[in-house]
């Protein structure tokens, strides 16, 4: 049997907890939904770009609008950015409540 084409429409279905906790392709992501911008995945002219216009890692962001194929409108404050699909697939995110990843180390001893 061949394998099923792949749907860039689509993320993978988690339940809401276990999706909460995964950085993910912000051109995956839903019109609504608030996330956080975790880094990119590309070269220093583009980091540079995104930092210029105000999206750096760390910044919280809304979907606005999005088209088939990746490209999509977020908004930062007042401030809406249309972003191509070349720049969204690089631009990896999380869920804004998702809780931050524990650090190394930091675990109570039994």
């Amino acid at each position: 049997m061949a394998p099923a084409p792949f749907d860039s429409e689509a993320r993978p279905t988690m339940d809401s907890e276990s999706a909460r906790a995964h950085a993910f392709p912000l051109a995956l992501a839903a019109v609504g939904e608030r996330l956080r911008i975790a880094s990119f995945q590309a070269g220093k002219g583009m980091g540079r770009r995104l930092n210029d216009i105000g999206l750096n890692p760390g910044s919280e962001i809304e979907v606005v609008h999005r088209q088939r194929g990746g490209s999509v409108v977020v908004s930062k404050g007042n401030t809406r950015v249309a972003l191509g699909a070349g720049m969204t697939y690089k631009i990896v995110v999380t869920l804004v409540d998702a809780p931050a990843p524990a650090a190394p180390g930091n675990g109570a001893a039994s």
